[in-house]
């Protein structure tokens, strides 16, 4: 998105949805290569979902090894094959018996690496590798979360992990989660934890509790009229459906003071052009909706 009338991308430009999407990716693809924790990850990914600049974005992959190749000093070992031995005419013969060194060396690195055997030569079966008749297990944990079958497993993982669906805010993305609820060992402090698969630790540190946060439950609405009106959202809002970036849904206690234990259901439909907002009582009947501005 460019900046004023220059068309320059600084640090203070404010961020695209497409900006955020693109660094959720860098930071999926850091905690697949190992780059970060579960935890760290959790802390970014949701920092990365509300960032307003690019500048903020930036900061969250900044010390990451994305598509840039690490600087390692690797031996130079050409060299040696180049390299004429006094009397012998350097060809295929003595490249190949460079080779077999190299590949020798390679099994001698490899077994004072990884080995269990009393010599690199010695290929005795690794007990470790003998089967041990253990069958697979697959996990089969709700993936497409904004789905009938979604919406049940999440709740239900929530009642196995914390004993209720009670919670102060719950954002409902395709495949992942975001929920803030309190704290068990203060309930002046909340905790955030995020979903993927499974509800993981809690990420980052305890927030203090506004004083008119109310604790509702979050699973207290009607899930099919609220998936149908998921699906038709874009035409709702005036969003094309091919131009979508991201759809969720935000779940949040009603701001009507008539009904505290109630919850309000937003529908967020993100895109390139704009962003458009359905919001819904319990029931599934409409409170308001905003189209995208474009």
């Amino acid at each position: 998105m460019a900046s004023g009338s220059s068309g320059r991308r600084t640090s203070s430009t404010r961020a695209k949805d497409s900006d955020r999407n693109e660094t959720c990716q860098l930071l999926d693809a850091a905690l697949a290569e190992g780059q970060l924790s579960m935890t760290e990850h959790g802390e970014r990914v949701k920092a990365a979902t509300t960032a307003a600049t690019l500048g903020q974005l930036q900061d969250l992959v900044s010390d990451l090894q994305t598509a840039r190749s690490l600087n390692v000093d690797v031996p130079v070992i050409t060299k040696v094959i180049n390299r004429r031995i006094p009397g012998v005419q350097a060809g295929w013969g003595i490249k190949a018996a460079i080779a077999g060194v190299l590949v020798v060396l390679g099994i001698a690195i490899g077994w004072g690496l990884y080995g269990n055997t009393p010599s690199p030569l010695n290929f005795t079966s690794d007990p470790g590798a003998k089967a041990d008749g253990i069958p697979a297990t697959v996990l089969t944990a709700p993936k497409q979360l904004q789905s009938l079958g979604g919406f049940n497993g999440l709740f239900e993982q929530m009642r196995k992990k914390f004993g209720s669906t009670m919670g102060y805010e719950l954002d409902i993305h395709s495949d992942m989660a975001f929920l803030d609820r309190p704290d068990p060992q203060d309930n002046r402090r909340s905790l955030s934890y995020h979903y993927r698969g499974g509800w993981g630790e809690p990420t980052g540190s305890p927030s203090t509790v506004d004083a008119d946060a109310r604790l509702v439950d979050l699973a207290k609405f009607d899930y099919e009229k609220t998936l149908g009106i998921l699906r038709g959202a874009p035409e709702t809002v005036g969003i094309a459906r091919a131009d979508v970036t991201d759809s969720w849904l935000r779940i949040s206690p009603s701001e009507d003071p008539a009904t505290p234990d109630a919850v309000i259901i937003e529908i967020i439909v993100n895109s390139d052009f704009g962003t458009g907002r359905i919001e819904l009582y319990p029931d599934g009947s409409t409170l308001a909706i905003w189209p995208a501005n474009r």
